[in-house]
């Protein structure tokens, strides 16, 4: 089944109830209109995708490649671009919109964004790891502990430490649609997406969605 997606950025957290009066914590997204700037084939590029833009950007923040990627589709040069591969091209043209109304409630999306950053933080808060005995006589609290063999006398490589935490590309899955509003763009979500507010992110059409059972 082809996949589908759209472009927009997070607008923050709130709740509804639906129909049954239960509580639902969502996200709002305002989801597009995005522009189809490119279609992607196997023959040109080796895969099929279509690239999506995302908002204006002004005239004299784009370089003239931007500028004249951009003109092909008959529109202004955009601040969010990414690419939706899985998708049947037959359904897209280029310099086409791309609007909220291609997701109906109760459909799964998968969506990406950039995760807020934390700065440098230590082993505990970044993977988890356990305190030391909190007792006076404890000479070790919140340490990093052993860091490995004494021979070869190095650390390997991958060994969970401090260190920067956070600013990372994260996806969440199998997220639920409870409501879409096509007049205003907005695309509610059920639970957490990744990122700060405004930040941009990418809504697909669930790759691992469960297809209904039958009766």
């Amino acid at each position: 089944m082809a996949r589908k997606g759209i472009l927009g950025r997070k607008l923050g957290m709130t709740q509804i109830f639906d129909a049954s009066g239960e509580v639902v914590p969502v996200t709002v997204i305002e989801a597009g209109p995005c522009v189809v700037l490119q279609k992607k084939d196997v023959a040109t590029d080796g895969y099929e995708a279509i690239q999506l833009g995302y908002l204006d950007k002004k005239e004299h923040r784009a370089n003239k490649p931007e500028k004249g990627h951009t003109a092909k589709a008959d529109t202004a040069p955009k601040k969010f671009i990414r690419e939706i591969r899985g998708v049947d091209l037959d359904r897209y043209e280029v310099g086409q919109l791309v609007t909220v109304d291609v997701f109906q409630p109760g459909e799964k999306v998968d969506v990406t964004g950039t995760s807020k950053g934390k700065g440098t933080q230590g082993a505990i808060k970044r993977h988890n790891q356990a305190r030391g005995p909190m007792a006076h006589g404890s000479g070790y609290h919140r340490g990093i502990g052993s860091r490995g063999s004494i021979n070869p006398n190095r650390i390997f490589k991958g060994v969970p430490g401090p260190g920067r935490m956070g600013n990372e590309r994260v996806t969440m899955q199998n997220l639920t649609v409870v409501q879409v509003i096509p007049e205003k763009n907005l695309l509610l979500v059920k639970g957490a997406v990744p990122g700060p507010r405004d930040g941009f992110v990418v809504v697909r059409s669930a790759i691992k969605a469960q297809a209904p059972k039958e009766a």
